[in-house]
């Protein structure tokens, strides 16, 4: 028997808000995080994914905050990303209430930070939050035609992206939330190709994230090989359930919880 294919919402938090927006632009304001949680909780997700969307230039606290009443409220395992730069912002969030904790540009910039957290605290804790798009017109070329991205999708790393995730993986990544940019907030459906050529070269488990927009998109991207989906419009503002897309699953032959 396979592991079940979790659902997974996701909530973009910016100064104490949920917010969302298409390709990381136009934020618009989807409700309070700790009521958010408890509702999707309540709802059938099997894990709730927190991003700090303005960590890097935030007030850090806020998200504390946020993070220690959140898990006061809900039972599922709870992720948060965005901003963690140190073995100690993991313990920091690992103390308010975090189960794993995810990283990105950090890890971009200083590759061994990954192997330091997951020698401290278990790679079952590290998230590698992989941000990427497809190379554009006159950007810096990669060997897959994918890069990673920082900032929200709009700064140019010219690293390849499944080089990255590979990479990653090695040095102690869990699991990898792999996050199409180009689809992001688009609802037309997960980055198949990108899903696909990821999972032909890592074997950890791996999170696909951007671009649900129908119940339909879900069954689609596990057999690409995720295996957990992420949405966060979608479940934020009632377009479907989390229990719509399971029953989806579970009628493709996906176990699910």
């Amino acid at each position: 028997m396979s592991l079940a294919i979790r659902v997974i919402p996701c909530l973009d938090v910016d100064a104490g808000r949920v917010v969302k927006g298409v390709n990381f632009e136009n934020l618009r304001d989807a409700g309070d995080p700790v009521e958010l949680a408890g509702t999707y909780d309540g709802g059938g997700a099997d894990e709730l994914t927190f991003l700090d969307v303005t960590a890097s230039s935030g007030d850090r606290e806020t998200t504390y905050d946020v993070v220690r009443r959140t898990a006061d409220q809900v039972f599922i395992p709870l992720t948060v990303g965005g901003g963690v730069r140190t073995p100690e912002d993991v313990d920091r969030l690992l103390r308010a209430g975090a189960d794993k904790v995810g990283v990105n540009t950090a890890a971009i910039a200083r590759p061994e930070l990954i192997a330091e957290i997951a020698e401290r605290f278990g790679r079952q804790v590290l998230v590698l939050s992989a941000d990427v798009r497809r190379v554009r017109e006159g950007g810096e070329p990669t060997p897959s035609g994918f890069e990673v991205t920082t900032h929200g999708g709009r700064r140019s790393t010219g690293i390849d992206a499944l080089e990255w995730c590979e990479r990653a993986a090695e040095l102690g990544a869990g699991e990898i939330l792999l996050n199409s940019m180009d689809a992001d907030g688009t609802k037309a459906g997960f980055d198949l190709e990108l899903i696909r050529a990821v999972r032909a070269r890592v074997d950890v488990p791996l999170i696909a994230s951007g671009g649900a927009g129908a119940v339909g998109h879900f069954v689609p991207a596990v057999e690409a090989g995720a295996d957990a989906v992420l949405a966060a419009t979608v479940f934020h503002f009632g377009e479907f359930t989390i229990a719509d897309v399971k029953k989806s699953l579970s009628e493709a032959g996906y176990p699910v919880r």
